[in-house]
């Protein structure tokens, strides 16, 4: 099946930078203050919906981590019991995942490959995690299709992207790229984000039943991430099949 929904320029700009994805410090920062409040949302949502509680609450399911990137979400993932694959069309984000995964002793499954390679191979998992992959996909609904063909019955597909606001414009685009310098200039394309109410009906058509949307803000005197009511700028969706 050929992998219609990759972009390869995005692809290219992301492994560009694939040696710094666990530098707290470098052009992933933002990542890495995001991750705590990306991580409770998964944790405190799975567990619910699965019943499951105690120190590896999610022993015995799998999850699918598609565009990991380095792995930041990977490998906590992991510690919390999943059996993780972690997949990303870029061979150098693998190969920095793979790298750190091997000094930390998390085991994980890392693959050079797209959500249309994980079909074609009858690939599929009780929880997939899809964040802040949507806004780099060359063609968004056919990717949430082939990834909602992944979720297993009765599992979940979490989804975090960004609103196509004025807001979102100024604070995650102008403010984080070429303000504060969070991000390297170019991250983003503004025209990318997508809407909610869209995501929402997307995942719909996918045949997914999105049952929370939630919002996360950055707390400019904390200088931290929080949920919030607030989707105009970062927000996250959770389906289930």
């Amino acid at each position: 099946m050929t992998d219609t929904t990759i972009d390869a320029a995005e692809v290219a700009k992301f492994s560009a930078m694939a040696a710094e994805w666990w530098d707290p410090h470098g052009k992933f920062a933002p990542l890495h203050k995001f991750n705590p409040v990306r991580l409770q949302f998964v944790r405190d949502t799975a567990a619910r919906h699965f019943g499951r509680t105690g120190l590896k609450p999610f022993a015995g399911l799998s999850l699918l981590d598609i565009g990991c990137g380095g792995g930041l979400l990977s490998e906590p993932m992991a510690r919390l019991g999943f059996a993780v694959t972690g997949v990303d069309p870029s061979e150098k984000n693998i190969g920095t995942a793979r790298a750190h995964a091997d000094a930390s002793g998390a085991a994980i499954t890392y693959r050079v490959a797209s959500a249309e390679v994980l079909e074609a191979d009858g690939a599929a998992f009780d929880v997939i995690l899809n964040m802040e992959v949507v806004e780099h996909v060359a063609d968004l609904r056919a990717y949430l299709r082939a990834c909602a063909r992944l979720v297993k019955p009765g599992g979940l597909m979490f989804v975090a992207t960004l609103n196509r606001t004025l807001k979102s414009f100024a604070l995650a685009k102008v403010a984080a790229e070429y303000v504060l310098r969070w991000l390297p200039a170019g991250t983003h394309d503004w025209n990318r984000f997508v809407d909610p109410d869209d995501l929402r009906r997307m995942l719909e058509e996918s045949g997914l039943n999105p049952m929370k949307i939630q919002g996360v803000a950055f707390d400019p005197l904390g200088w931290d991430w929080h949920l919030s009511d607030d989707v105009a700028v970062n927000y996250m969706i959770v389906a289930s099949r």
